[in-house]
């Protein structure tokens, strides 16, 4: 197992390191000029050459191709081998250091640290949500294939996955936000909590407020995700402030990749049950659900698993329409600020990120297998 996990990390390397060169390139070759988008009327030629210096973009993009304006070229220059914007990144990578917005003026790091709980909190709860409904439909209709409940569950799954998400997320927000108002069911249509709100972090609660160093950044990490924070410390009415609104993003957001477990679990577990060993515990005189859950579910696991591991990193990668519906101030929708802004720095953070959380997320499906399926060995 553990000679497994460090061969993928080591296949991971040049995957992660090609992730990162290419997405270098094509922000920089992309239509667009950060210093207009950062000083809009403000820039002019004089203040654009003393901007494109101050962030480095005065040198060459790669070893002897340089930009002018709107078209490229090569110098001749021999300093431009180590003198070069993909070097300068590189030996600040290798530092830990992921470089400062351009549009927020605060180290990209900062940026991710105080947005990311916000993304993982949308994505647990709309996960959550993809997989109870999705794998309960599944089940459902593999249960009575060719039923009128395969049927519905099938019907529903498709329309899950032919709605837009932000088709879906404006009728939620209008639906629940506007014609439900002021009754029972009626839920916040954006923001992460109530106007007037102010939450308490762990540290407060706890008395750790002379805590520094990673330890006091984990507890402000995870007081950022509301949920949590109130779980822990008790402040309930936090909790449950910060669950209603994240109600109408989660069921936007997963509703796609929970039509897709529905139907990737349907067509898996009918596969199974098709198969002699099944059929012979149902000749045994096993009760169909016994035949169905224990037999059936969790040799059909392995391909849902794989679709659900896809999800968690998609989701955690952004969820720019959701976050831009709803008023998140995520990953998603920095994504989208800083494409905007043509904010470099920020998008190869955001990439470097996103290529992690897609290797790591893969690795721990590829080891689940393992214990899923006995006859699956990781090795």
């Amino acid at each position: 197992m553990i000679q497994f996990i460090l061969r993928r990390l080591l296949i991971s390397i040049p995957v992660v390191f090609g992730v990162v060169f290419i997405v270098f390139v094509l922000s920089r070759i992309v239509p667009g000029d950060p210093c207009a988008a950062a000083l809009g009327e403000r820039a002019n030629p004089r203040s654009c050459e003393a901007f494109n210096a101050r962030i480095g973009l005065d040198k060459p993009i790669m070893p002897f191709l340089i930009k002018d304006g709107t078209s490229y070229g090569f110098t001749g220059d021999p300093s431009s081998v180590a003198n070069n914007q993909f070097v300068v990144y590189l030996s600040a990578l290798a530092g830990g250091d992921l470089g400062t917005s351009v549009k927020h003026g605060r180290p990209v790091t900062q940026l991710l640290f105080e947005r990311m709980p916000t993304t993982i909190e949308l994505t647990f709860y709309a996960l959550l949500f993809a997989i109870i409904v999705g794998v309960g439909l599944g089940i459902i209709a593999a249960s009575r294939h060719n039923s009128k409940r395969d049927v519905l569950s099938m019907m529903f799954a498709n329309l899950g996955v032919s709605i837009p998400v932000f088709v879906l997320g404006l009728m939620l927000a209008y639906l629940f936000g506007v014609l439900l108002k002021d009754t029972f069911f009626s839920l916040p249509p954006s923001g992460r909590l109530t106007s007037g709100l102010r939450p308490q972090s762990i540290a407060q609660v706890w008395g750790l407020t002379d805590l520094t160093g990673p330890p006091r950044g984990i507890l402000d990490f995870v007081s950022n995700m509301y949920t949590i924070n109130g779980l822990v410390t008790g402040q309930f009415g936090l909790l449950v402030d910060a669950l209603r609104h994240l109600i109408l993003p989660a069921i936007a957001l997963g509703t796609i990749p929970m039509a897709i477990i529905a139907r990737m679990t349907r067509s898996s577990l009918l596969d199974v049950l098709g198969r002699e060993d099944v059929r012979t515990a149902e000749a045994k005189g096993l009760r169909p659900r016994v035949v169905l859950l224990p037999h059936g579910l969790r040799n059909a696991l392995l391909p849902v698993v794989t679709v659900i591991g896809l999800s968690v990193a998609s989701l955690l990668s952004g969820a720019v329409l959701t976050e831009t519906i709803f008023g998140l101030t995520g990953i998603g929708l920095t994504v989208f600020e800083s494409i905007s802004a043509r904010d470099y720095v920020v998008i190869q953070g955001l990439a470097l990120l996103v290529a992690l959380i897609y290797v790591v997320v893969n690795l721990i499906t590829d080891v689940s297998y393992g214990f899923l399926d006995p006859r699956v060995r990781v090795t």
